[in-house]
């Protein structure tokens, strides 16, 4: 009765051992499949690599002409923006106003005197504000 258990006991984890393999052959075949395709994906780069250098020579071409363009007019495109912000946070708008500083253009000594309060941090990044604003 016992080698019965044991036998019995074996069959069973020899099924549950040919299930698992079976699985893993499944999932290895499903990943060998992805990975041929990825690098299929990969070996047509080539035509991407001319589209992109096209794409190069025409901007190259539109700036040249444009170039040309503001030569002989004179006149000239705006540049740019440095930074998309030009306007202050509401605190430190009130904080120039309660120090009597307009944010137009600040003096940096009653700035320095003003953030006296303000830990390190908080004067960089009042400082950076108003440098993006253009006030500074």
């Amino acid at each position: 009765m016992n080698n019965e258990m044991m036998a019995e006991r074996l069959e069973a984890a020899a099924a549950a051992l040919e299930t698992g393999l079976n699985r893993i052959e499944e999932r290895q075949r499903t990943l060998t499949g992805a990975l041929e395709r990825i690098s299929a994906t990969v070996d047509g780069d080539e035509a991407m690599a001319d589209r992109l250098s096209a794409a190069e020579h025409e901007i190259e071409r539109l700036r040249g002409e444009l170039a040309r363009i503001e030569a002989s007019t004179g006149i000239r495109t705006p540049q740019p923006l440095k930074s998309l912000r030009q306007t202050l946070p509401n605190s430190t708008v009130e904080m120039l106003t309660k120090n009597a500083l307009s944010d137009s253009a600040v003096d940096l000594q009653k700035l320095d005197a003003a953030m006296k309060g303000l830990s390190l941090e908080q004067r960089i990044a009042v400082k950076s504000q108003l440098r993006r604003a253009g006030s500074l």
